[in-house]
């Protein structure tokens, strides 16, 4: 009988969960397959998805229009356990989230915030794009990297 490995837990992290954090959550769920178990939260909850991360998401087949925002201190609060939490905000918000006891590694990916760009909806949807693909570039290397899983 083979042996079962637990799910690695990643708790992505930025201000108010409607943008990265949640591109960060779909994706890796998308990308790990069943090897993780994956969840986001903001500092603060937001009042709804980004509706560019939603359209930007379902260009790459993944519907996000459904999720709900949550706030980090309430998983924090409910004694969630992480094996890593990636902060997807700038320095100033990372340094604001709380220190999950059994947290192997705490990550720090800083990405432009969809929220503020600024243009037309075409290049606000350009540049909501670009920091989807950054976004899956990092996690792609992360997860094939295995001393980034340790």
């Amino acid at each position: 009988m083979p042996v079962r490995q637990d799910k690695i837990k990643v708790l992505f992290v930025c201000g108010k969960n409607t943008a990265r954090s949640q591109m960060g959550e779909a994706l890796l769920k998308f990308l790990g397959g069943d090897r993780f178990e994956v969840e986001s939260a903001g500092l603060e909850a937001g009042e709804a998805i980004n509706p560019l991360v939603i359209d930007v998401m379902k260009e790459i087949g993944i519907d996000i229009s459904r999720n709900a925002t949550k706030k980090v201190f309430d998983l924090y609060k409910a004694g969630r356990i992480y094996n890593y939490v990636i902060a997807v905000c700038d320095a100033v918000q990372a340094e604001r989230c709380p220190i999950f006891p059994g947290v192997r590694k705490q990550i720090h990916w800083p990405l432009p915030d969809p929220a503020s760009f600024t243009g037309s909806w075409e290049e606000k949807l350009q540049k909501t794009r670009e920091v989807r693909d950054q976004m899956k570039a990092k996690i792609e290397e992360w997860i094939k990297t295995p001393e980034n899983l340790i």
